[in-house]
């Protein structure tokens, strides 16, 4: 069993003052009206030009991200490796929608993998499918409407940007997960991982797809992936998650008229992720899987099925990661069980990781009790720094 309560192992790259910036922090993020009236004039800020980035940079940025650039992140990458934790550079630049900043994200991503072959501290790189080309190629291509010649050039420039990708990391030895996007483009994205894994995945995982088990159809299409793995002899690297866009994957079903892709509930979706990590776990030989997960009873299972199935704690089949600034109880405390851990480190410029910062404080609120058991568990560490 692994001791999810120790906040002395939890918090040991953090200072007191570091625990107490955290601990208001939360207790702000804690109501959905503060997140959103902060959201407004943080975006007033900015359009009025007001001098606002230090306050940021001080405060949720700090919280959640590990730097601007690259370089800036290394002093996180180093108190993450205090605890045995790992870290996961991601470029979490979004909402952009031109070549420019397709080829921009592209070559930041190219940064990282070739940062990670020089730092054992990055064991991974990773890149979002419509940080590389439009949303809207993406869907065209998966409904298979065709495309007009402008728009083929302009798929061929988001093809190549991928293989630029998998190229270098193959060079490098770098594994590189896909992040998941919208069920409407996933399922082009998933064609082009299994396409690349079969160049790549021969011998050891280089390319990582991802699958959102919050998906009521996501289990049959690992299983389906795992058969073809078996047939093709290429592995099979998947990050397993929960899922990030419910609310709008229920509208724009129901705004469309088609199924809503969504579990009927979160017992569903657990019964899912559960049933993908016996699955991959119990076929190691043709899979491999990072467990993306905050939900300490999916940590505890995965280890209790590596246990079953004779699978190292250090096995580089297996991974578990969570979100910097979130969850430090479980990412230190199973790194310490033996487990490999990392952590996403989302780095870019403060305007523009704007966009996921405001989607993290949002999505704090939304998961019940995601909150409270930050403040609980920094109070708690607090606490015992001061009786000790």
């Amino acid at each position: 069993m692994i001791d999810f309560t120790n906040t002395e192992v939890a918090f040991k790259m953090k200072t007191k003052n570091d625990l107490r910036q955290s601990k208001l922090l939360f207790a702000t993020l804690s109501s959905p009206q503060v997140v959103q009236t902060l959201k407004g004039l943080t975006l007033a800020s900015l359009f009025l030009k007001l001098p606002i980035k230090g306050i940021v940079k001080a405060t949720v940025f700090r919280q959640f991200c590990g730097g601007e650039s690259v370089e800036e992140c290394q002093p996180q990458i180093d108190r993450l490796a205090e605890g045995n934790v790992q870290a996961i550079l991601d470029y979490s630049v979004e909402g952009k929608a031109v070549e420019a900043d397709f080829d921009r994200t592209l070559e930041t991503t190219l940064d990282t993998i070739r940062f990670a072959q020089n730092n054992p501290g990055v064991p991974f790189g990773v890149f979002k499918p419509t940080g590389v080309g439009a949303i809207e190629w993406y869907e065209k291509v998966s409904l298979k409407q065709e495309l007009s010649a402008e728009e083929s050039e302009s798929w061929a420039r988001v093809l190549a940007r991928w293989e630029k990708i998998f190229m270098l990391a193959s060079e490098m030895k770098i594994p590189v997960m896909i992040d998941a996007e919208e069920s409407w483009i996933q399922p082009v994205v998933d064609e082009l991982a299994f396409g690349f894994m079969v160049k790549y995945n021969t011998q050891t995982p280089i390319v990582y797809n991802t699958a959102q088990l919050y998906r009521h159809d996501r289990l049959e299409q690992l299983k389906m992936a795992l058969a073809r793995a078996k047939a093709e002899g290429f592995i099979y690297g998947v990050k397993i998650v929960r899922g990030a866009y419910m609310e709008k994957e229920r509208k724009r079903a129901e705004a469309k008229g088609y199924t809503d892709p969504i579990q009927p509930n979160k017992a569903a979706t657990d019964r899912d992720y559960n049933a993908a990590l016996e699955l991959i776990l119990s076929n190691l030989e043709h899979m491999a899987v990072v467990v993306g997960t905050h939900n300490e009873a999916s940590i505890e299972l995965a280890a209790t099925l590596m246990t079953k199935h004779s699978i190292a704690f250090d096995s580089q089949r297996v991974y578990v990661a969570q979100l910097f600034g979130m969850s430090d109880h479980i990412s230190f405390n199973a790194a310490n069980s033996g487990l490999n851990v990392a952590k996403y480190l989302p780095f870019g410029p403060v305007k523009d990781v704007l966009p996921y910062l405001f989607r993290r404080a949002e999505e704090n609120t939304a998961v019940e009790g995601q909150t409270g058991r930050e403040l609980g568990l920094l109070t708690k560490e607090l606490d015992r720094r001061k009786n000790a």
